[in-house]
């Protein structure tokens, strides 16, 4: 196992911490002295592998000695003398080069040893530069995207009953938070706000104006004209004795009853005759001069100063600065009650229908190639833009976690993951130092007899 030990350049400036001096105090330790059941499982296994690699040194020791003994006697256990011998060494030289990976062997503090722990800060700074430049890549991600189709996955999970049913259930949560955090009178506030700039700093009169002259164009009022005309028409067909008492009441009262009578009668049936024609004459003059009224005050509220003065004093009176609190906060009041009722009834209609525009967005996605395709687009030009913009301080997060983790618990930890693994190489070079050692002594024993 090869370990760069010293900091890999880098194209911006590096994120390394300062480096861990002897005999400087521990920073916070990233792991704790009790062991998760994975972590005892692992080392046990180590120490299993250590073990292991251990006793086949002592055996090549052991065999080493006898060999050495007995070859002056046994002449041909001076080749199995020359592999226990090599055996031994590659053992030796390897025992030492993973060990100064984590640790001084033997505690001696032999130069380029213990180079996690001395390192560490570093180490992280070029495991954090490894990641930004080789997964942290605009074209990286998006061709991973690309290649997993989110949009497909996404729609079949949000078509199937529980994916709607999820997202229903966060949604009510994110609301439910929102409106505890939000504050009232600070959103009352933001409604008063709008209500003023949109409602009520902008004049009444030019836009009412333009809006009655287009209903007045296309005739939209006269449904209303005639309903008023209607009930006129009936209000006189029903109050004859009314018509006539308003007649005699407003006579001189030397003019004899049955006189005021007549004239009562008289003017009842001239009102009644005069509102039939109204009503049966959609061309009445009096119908028209109602239209060129009406058509006069679109106009006025639209051109003229005074008309569109009248009609600010209006809005004045009728939204000033305590109905508008007023109405700020009874808006508000309503809409929240309204949401957090919804949210809380899993068959409220709200929530039916948030559910059914969900599965069929997520049918939409399965269904629709296109739409499934804007959307992939989407979200690997969003996750592009995220990646080529954050990518420095995304691997950040490496190197300033690794600086933040005390130097020799750190070594522990990585020595405990991959530790039963490096514990192969001294077997390895064992076995090897093993072979090289009789190769060497038979090569030359051939040679120089």
């Amino acid at each position: 196992m090869q370990v760069n030990s010293e900091p890999t350049a880098r194209e911006s400036p590096p994120r390394t911490a300062p480096p861990v001096h002897e005999g400087a105090k521990p920073r916070a330790a990233v792991v704790g002295h009790q062991l998760s059941a994975g972590d005892a499982e692992k080392a046990a296994a180590l120490r299993k592998m250590k073990m292991l690699a251990l006793s086949l040194l002592i055996a090549m020791a052991v065999v080493f000695v006898f060999a050495f003994a007995l070859q002056e006697e046994y002449p041909w256990l001076q080749y199995v003398r020359a592999a226990a011998e090599g055996g031994m060494v590659g053992a030796l030289a390897d025992w030492f080069a993973v060990t100064a990976l984590f640790k001084y062997p033997m505690g001696i503090k032999i130069p380029h040893t213990a180079i996690i722990p001395r390192r560490k800060d570093q180490i992280g700074a070029s495991l954090g530069e490894f990641v930004e430049t080789n997964f942290l890549s605009e074209q990286v991600v998006q061709d991973k995207l690309a290649s997993v189709n989110i949009a497909r996955r996404a729609g079949e999970w949000l078509a199937a009953p529980g994916g709607a049913d999820r997202v229903a259930k966060e949604g009510a949560a994110v609301i439910r938070g929102a409106f505890k955090v939000l504050n009232d009178d600070d959103v009352q506030a933001v409604i008063e706000g709008m209500v003023r700039k949109h409602l009520l700093t902008p004049p009444w009169g030019p836009p009412v104006g333009r809006l009655a002259e287009r209903i007045f164009h296309d005739g939209h009022h006269h449904t209303l004209v005639d309903l008023l005309v209607d009930r006129a028409a009936d209000w006189v067909d029903e109050n004859h004795e009314t018509v006539s008492r308003l007649v005699s009441d407003r006579s001189p009262t030397w003019v004899p009853q049955f006189v005021d009578g007549l004239v009562g009668d008289k003017v009842y049936v001239e009102i009644l005759k005069f509102a039939r024609a109204v009503q049966s004459d959609p061309n009445h003059q009096v119908r028209q001069q109602i239209d060129k009224y009406l058509n006069d005050l679109a106009q006025d509220l639209q051109h003229d100063p005074k008309m569109i003065a009248r009609a600010e004093d209006v809005k004045a009176q009728v939204l000033g600065d305590p109905e508008v609190r007023e109405l700020a906060s009874r808006t508000w009041g309503t809409v929240k009650n309204a949401l957090l009722g919804a949210v809380d009834d899993p068959d409220s209609e709200l929530t039916v229908k948030f559910k059914a525009a969900v599965r069929d967005f997520g049918s939409r996605l399965v269904n629709d190639p296109e739409l499934a395709g804007k959307v992939n687009t989407w979200i690997g030009d969003a996750a592009g833009y995220l990646v080529k913009t954050y990518r420095s301080d995304i691997a950040g997060v490496i190197t300033d976690t690794v600086a933040r983790w005390d130097a020799e618990e750190t070594s522990q930890k990585i020595e405990l993951q991959v530790g039963k693994d490096l514990q192969f190489i001294r077997i390895n070079g064992t076995v090897v130092g093993s072979l090289a050692g009789l190769l060497i002594f038979t090569v030359a024993h051939l040679i120089f007899g």
